[in-house]
C-alpha cells in the first residue's frame, strides 16, 4: 500500500508557512541517536547484529582514523572470533551477519551472492519515484584510491547490477528546495538481486531519484534541507531484512532489524511509521 502522508510536525499548525526550523528539530531533540551495535541472533555457527550508521564493518585504509569498528566490537561482546560475510557501507545502518568459522562464513557468502537469499532495505529518495520498478543497469567498479581514478570511467568494465524497489509512502512538504514551490519525497523498500558497491545509491541516482543524505550520489540542496529542517545528517538507507538458509541446519533464517535512532524518529515525524510496519 502506498501512503500519502501529512507530516506530524504540520498537524499542530494552522498553516504550513508558520512552521519554523526549530519546531521540527525540537521533535527530534529527545531522540537517543547514539545507538550502539546489538546482537540480534546468535548460535554456535553464526551471529547477526544491528550495525548503526557511522560504524565501519572492519578496518579500512580508506578510513584509517575511524575507531568505531563493528567486527572488533562484536568479537569483544560475544567472545568469539568472527568472520565477515558481507558488508554495509559506513553511513548505512541495519542487519549484518558473521560466521564463527571461515567455513561457515564461506557458505553464507556463497548463498548471499546467489538468488536464494533476500536482502531488503528501506530508503528515502527525492521526488515521487515510480510505484514499482526493476533497475537493470550495469555499474563500473567504485574507485577508492588515486591510482584507480586515473583510468577513464568509459574504460572501466561494467558489471551486472539489478535492483528491485516498490514505493511504500510519499510526502509533500511546503518548502521550495529546488525550483518547485514544494518538495516531494518517497519512502521505498529496496531488494538487491546483485551486490555491487554502492549499488542502491548509484541506481537511484541513475533514475533521477537520489537518496537523501548521500554526499557522493545525492543532491546537496536536499541533503542540506534535511540537515537544517530536521537536524538529520545521515544517509537514509537502512538494511531492514535478511533471509537466508542456515549453513548447517538448512532452516530458513528470517532476520529483521527495525530502524532506530534518527531514522526511526524521522519516520515518525514524516508520518511513515505505519508504512514501514506494514
Amino acid at each position: 500500500m502506498n501512503h500519502q502522508c501529512r507530516p506530524k510536525f504540520l498537524n499542530a499548525l494552522n498553516a504550513p508557512q508558520q512552521y519554523t526550523r526549530r519546531s521540527a528539530k525540537a521533535l527530534l531533540s529527545d531522540r537517543t541517536m547514539s545507538c550502539e551495535p546489538e546482537i540480534i541472533f546468535e548460535d554456535e555457527h553464526l551471529l547477526a547484529a544491528y550495525k548503526p550508521e557511522g560504524w565501519l564493518v572492519h578496518r579500512s585504509e580508506i578510513d584509517r582514523h575511524e575507531t568505531r569498528i563493528l567486527l572488533q566490537y562484536l568479537r569483544d561482546l560475544s567472545g568469539y572470533h568472527l568472520y565477515p560475510v558481507h558488508r554495509l557501507d559506513k553511513p548505512t545502518s541495519g542487519i549484518i551477519i558473521f560466521g564463527k568459522s571461515s567455513e561457515v562464513a564461506a557458505r553464507l557468502q556463497q548463498q548471499l551472492e546467489s538468488e536464494y537469499s533476500l536482502k531488503q532495505y528501506l530508503a528515502v529518495c527525492r521526488g515521487y519515484c515510480p510505484e514499482q520498478e526493476t533497475i537493470d543497469y550495469p555499474l563500473p567498479p567504485v574507485a577508492d584510491f588515486k591510482h584507480q581514478r586515473k583510468r577513464p570511467k568509459s574504460e572501466l568494465p561494467r558489471q551486472e547490477a539489478i535492483t528491485l524497489f516498490r514505493r511504500l509512502a510519499t510526502v509533500e512538504l511546503p518548502y521550495a528546495v529546488d525550483r518547485y514551490p514544494t518538495s516531494r519525497y518517497s519512502l521505498v523498500e529496496v531488494q538487491l538481486k546483485t551486490g555491487r558497491r554502492h549499488q542502491i545509491r548509484r541506481h537511484f541516482k541513475h533514475i533521477q531519484h537520489p537518496l537523501i543524505g548521500c554526499p557522493k550520489y545525492g543532491k546537496s540542496s536536499h541533503n542540506r534541507f534535511f540537515s537544517l529542517q530536521f537536524d538529520c545528517k545521515r544517509l537514509l538507507l537502512h538494511a531492514v531484512k535478511l533471509e537466508i538458509r542456515h549453513p548447517v541446519s538448512d532452516t530458513l533464517l528470517a532476520l529483521r532489524a527495525e530502524p532506530r535512532g534518527e531514522f526511526k524518529k524521522l519516520m515518525e515525524l514524516l508520518g511513515w511509521s505505519e508504512a514501514i510496519n506494514h
